[in-house]
């Protein structure tokens, strides 16, 4: 019998994973955080503890928030916002485009938001936002999935 006899072997992640688990933030909710907006403390308690990943695109859109910033005379903030950001652990994804289209379509999102989506779906992994409508869909995707 005892050469019937089968080991179980268990892989398991790195230890930093199953620390800090993934999540998918967006814009708003890093926008809040390094520009210190009014709903910076919710999202700083949302992301504690956290990996945070993001589609490549957030580079892009936390840069034009910073001009906006600087376009309506706050140039302090936009700069010390975008090193705030610099400083962020963040890593950040490629997105397959034909499957973001088909969830922009789905959902009635922009490209930009079913990014986020697509990318939270592909990790598994919760997304935070304060876009109620990327929220809705991220909701009923998520939920969907196997």
């Amino acid at each position: 019998m005892s050469g019937n006899v089968r080991s179980l072997f268990v892989a398991e992640p790195p230890a930093q994973y199953l620390l800090q688990p993934p999540l998918v933030v967006d814009c708003s909710t890093l926008a809040g955080l390094v520009f210190s907006e009014h709903w910076r403390d919710q999202a700083l308690e949302r992301i504690d503890g956290r990996s945070l990943n993001a589609p490549c695109l957030l580079d892009i859109e936390i840069t034009t928030v910073a001009l906006k910033k600087n376009r309506r005379g706050d140039p302090n903030l936009a700069v010390a916002g975008m090193q705030t950001y610099a400083t962020m652990d963040i890593k950040l994804h490629a997105v397959k485009p034909q499957e973001v289209l088909a969830l922009a379509i789905r959902y009635q999102l922009s490209a930009y938001d079913a990014s986020y989506l697509w990318l939270a779906a592909e990790l598994k992994c919760p997304l935070a936002t304060f876009d109620e409508k990327l929220a809705t869909a991220a909701q009923t995707h998520l939920s969907s999935l196997p």
